[in-house]
């Protein structure tokens, strides 16, 4: 594999070696640990031989509020500044299949990230932005087919192959149920619709990652971080049996199969387990699986850093917090990473937040060095004991849910959720008996407090996009979005693939509320 230097030297003009304590590669001798190698089973030690000297980790900035205009400023503005992927951040009606002019949707326009319901918006958001240059990341569940399908309709519109469209939709709806709530269909639906994406992109959209499995949620509502990777586990052999059981090829669907992990405080524990996340999926995919490819055995994953560990008390601290967790991320080998902005306790990261939370991965990438050695932890006494720690451990949670009939059996006896309501109580006891100390929280307090900016969304912008709205519902052939919504009801219905009639309603400006509404009345609404 092609390196970026022909020498790595650090300031003192020492040459930094790819690897340490590795056999070397014409050498048939095994031993311990140190005898496994990067790109090679289990993946330990990382999924590519050269890692970050070969190409450093995609810094993917988060952002989305308020109107598609606004954030697609935003998104040009992290691009001008170096940012090498982008990731959309979308509000809770659009989450969860709900047009802006919906009564429930009153109040909720573009807070907590961009409002997107038709088409016009999709463009409006991606406009300028060079979609077979830039790797797109949708942060989005329930109406994540709707979105993708808005995507690559935006993409024929501009004569872009569907071949070149490279990115992610997150489509993690098990999780939902587990740790955020924003679900819309009974998990059979649920399935089905992801299942559904698994082929359509396997077929149409190559470099698509169809899923990011997510342990970052899990590890936002409480979960230990030993959790976090059993649940995130157990919910993807859910998705591949679930896959399998419609026919699909393992080999064909597994090499786009993406996760997202939280970047938390404990350094030396965060690195840990990054490394046997690796291992572990490696394991499952050819023991429990029977995966033949390499590439459906490596974990490809996504970090971004702790939202829930950023405080509102002294919040500059929260930039020192994001560059402990992010460094834990690269040296743990993450494929790419998001910072939080400093100010995320206090409200949407204003430009200049955002600005700081990019130059943090930029300074760790040129300046510090961590991107020469190839897992540099390796052979630690430490780091070799707990990442072996995590493996048991893991697998023996799993072993715990694979005994309750796999993880949708659990979710339905409240398992996972039970079991991460009592991680956030102990560590919220911990925090108030001083057991567990948060600098600015219960330890080196002040009295002073600093004001800092906050980004508010005007409220006006939900008005604007209920008249947007408007305008495409009068300017569209109404008896073509009816006849399209309809096709979308049969498919559903029928167990027959339903990407191709989202897409063939999208194009036709019916709406995602619309898109949404037509699947609820075949798989009906989830409550808990």
């Amino acid at each position: 594999m092609k390196e970026r230097k022909k020498k790595f030297l650090t300031p003192s003009g020492l040459e930094v070696k790819a690897h340490y304590g590795a056999r070397p590669r014409d050498s048939r001798e095994e031993g311990g640990r140190l005898d496994e190698r990067s790109g090679e089973y289990p993946y330990t030690r990382g999924i590519h031989e050269a890692m970050y000297r070969s190409r450093r980790w995609t810094m993917r900035q988060y952002a989305g509020f308020g109107t598609a205009k606004e954030t697609n400023e935003r998104y040009k503005l992290l691009l001008a500044r170096g940012s090498s992927g982008l990731s959309v951040a979308f509000d809770l009606p659009t989450q969860m299949g709900r047009d802006p002019d919906h009564s429930l949707a009153r109040g909720e326009v573009g807070k907590v990230g961009v409002s997107l319901a038709t088409l016009a918006d999709m463009r409006e958001l991606l406009d300028g932005i060079p979609l077979e240059e830039v790797s797109l990341s949708m942060t989005i569940n329930s109406t994540a087919a709707i979105l993708l399908s808005f995507l690559l309709a935006v993409a024929e519109e501009r004569g872009i192959p569907f071949s070149k469209i490279r990115g992610t939709t997150q489509n993690d709806i098990l999780k939902e149920y587990i740790a955020r709530g924003t679900y819309i269909f009974p998990p059979e639906g649920a399935l089905q619709i992801t299942t559904d994406m698994f082929s359509f992109c396997t077929q149409h959209v190559p470099q698509w990652n169809t899923i990011s499995i997510s342990g970052y949620h899990i590890r936002e509502a409480g979960s230990t971080a030993v959790q976090e990777l059993a649940f995130t586990f157990a919910n993807a052999i859910a998705y591949v049996e679930a896959a399998l059981s419609q026919g699909l090829s393992l080999d064909s669907f597994a090499n786009r199969l993406a996760f997202f992990f939280n970047g938390h405080s404990d350094f030396l524990e965060e690195i840990a387990k990054f490394r046997a996340a690796r291992r572990i999926w490696a394991k499952i995919m050819k023991e429990r699986f029977g995966a033949q490819e390499a590439r459906s055995m490596m974990l490809r994953f996504h970090t971004q850093t702790a939202g829930s560990t950023l405080t509102a008390q002294q919040p500059m601290n929260n930039v020192v917090r994001t560059t402990v967790q992010a460094l834990a991320a690269v040296l743990g080998g993450t494929q790419s990473l998001h910072t939080n902005g400093f100010d995320e306790a206090l409200g949407l990261p204003t430009e200049e937040s955002a600005t700081l939370a990019l130059r943090t991965q930029q300074v760790l990438a040129e300046e510090a060095g961590v991107d020469a050695a190839v897992d540099p932890f390796g052979g630690s006494y430490l780091m070799e004991e707990w990442t072996d720690r995590f493996e048991r451990e893991v697998f023996a949670e799993l072993e715990r849910i694979d005994a309750l009939g796999g993880m949708v059996s659990a979710i339905a006896a409240h398992y996972p959720q039970d079991a991460i309501e009592k991680a956030a109580y102990e560590h919220q006891r911990a925090l108030e008996k001083g057991e567990r100390r948060v600098v600015g929280v219960n330890a080196y307090e002040e009295e002073e407090h600093r004001d800092v900016p906050v980004l508010k969304v005007d409220p006006k912008k939900e008005e604007e996009q209920k008249e947007k709205l408007g305008r495409v519902r009068s300017e569209r052939d109404g008896e073509v979005v009816q006849q399209r919504l309809r096709a979308v009801v049969r498919a559903a219905k029928g167990g027959d693939p339903l990407l191709p009639e989202i897409l063939s309603a999208v194009k036709a400006n019916a709406t995602l509320g619309e898109i949404s509404d037509a699947l609820r009345s075949v798989f009906g609404e989830y409550r808990s």
